[in-house]
């Protein structure tokens, strides 16, 4: 599927050379908003992209971090932002879940305020437990968890987070109860599930991977249909005994809605062309993250496709916002 993605992206680069916006764009630095704090998954996987497009193009791009309320603050700025081609967003799996989360009391649509420029990349998740826990595997997960309904605990960076809601999905699609505990970021549930305080933990490999490889956890599963480049000895879910699912966060990008659509497929392109980039790919691949790089109607369909996975698996869970 990620191969069809690059080749459409690529096929639309190419196209971009007769079809390029005017010669006077831009005219000015390019802002690209990061509603997140610098340093996660989100602001380095923008980084490192935006910096190669402007490798590219020469253009000057200019990355502000416009964290708080879960990524609303700096999608509201962008969506807000005039439709000149000279704002970007970037948004992850939590711009979905708000669309249910918060429905009706964001300021802004999750869809309708944006123009999809194109999804970056994608990082499976994956499920760690403490080394204590009995299970080895998800097969054995499962029969413990119903062999003990609601004596497993799970960490999460949040309530609504990527990891909070593929384990709710997990629980959903398995058939099992575990209770979540939410923290305020992963780094306080990591270090209770490395004390045995917490007994799973779903979230990124690049965030994890070094604490299995260390022995101070285990990995039991990736929730992908195959394995990683970044974390090859871990098994899929499939192959560790449990449901097929597929769950990540990803890093998508967006400008607000009414953005020329030649400044569109021209940053989309660009964006393709740099996450093909042999150097880049084998940076994301040692972090567990898989580019993609594809077109703006792709980006749509993907968008619009996971608010509706996670509005399913939220209101089936009974998920509420934190007021």
């Amino acid at each position: 599927m990620l191969n069809l993605l690059r080749l459409a992206a690529v096929a639309a680069a190419l196209a971009w050379t007769v079809g390029a916006p005017a010669q006077t764009y831009p005219s000015k630095p390019i802002k690209w908003i990061v509603p997140y704090t610098p340093g996660g998954i989100t602001d380095n996987v923008t980084r490192v992209v935006t910096q190669r497009v402007q490798e590219q193009t020469g253009w000057n791009i200019v990355v502000e971090n416009k964290p708080g309320a879960n990524s609303i603050l700096g999608a509201d700025l962008a969506a807000k932002a005039p439709p000149d081609g000279y704002t970007f967003l970037t948004v992850i799996a939590a711009h979905a879940a708000n669309a249910t989360l918060y429905a009706g009391k964001i300021p802004y649509d999750p869809v309708k305020s944006f123009a999809p420029v194109s999804l970056a990349a994608i990082a499976p998740l994956i499920m760690t437990a403490n080394n204590s826990f009995p299970a080895k595997d998800v097969k054995e997960l499962i029969a413990y968890a119903k062999a003990n309904p609601g004596k497993i605990s799970f960490g999460s960076s949040g309530i609504g987070a990527a990891a909070h809601l593929t384990t709710e999905l997990f629980k959903q699609t398995a058939g099992v109860d575990m209770v979540h505990i939410p923290y305020k970021g992963t780094a306080g549930a990591l270090q209770d599930l490395m004390g045995g305080n917490l007994q799973i933990l779903v979230d990124v490999p690049s965030t994890l991977m070094p604490h299995v490889r260390g022995g101070k956890i285990k990995a039991l599963a990736m929730f992908s249909n195959k394995r990683i480049a970044g974390a090859a000895e871990v098994p899929t879910m499939a192959e560790a005994g449990g449901p097929a699912l597929e769950a990540a966060t990803w890093v998508l990008f967006l400008a607000p809605a009414g953005t020329p659509r030649d400044i569109v497929n021209r940053m989309s392109a660009e964006v393709a062309k740099a996450v093909a980039a042999g150097d880049i790919k084998s940076r994301f691949d040692a972090l567990g993250i898989e580019p993609v790089g594809n077109t703006p109607e792709q980006a749509g369909k993907f968008l619009a496709d996971e608010i509706a996975k996670w509005s399913k698996v939220i209101t089936t869970a009974g998920v509420k916002a934190e007021q």
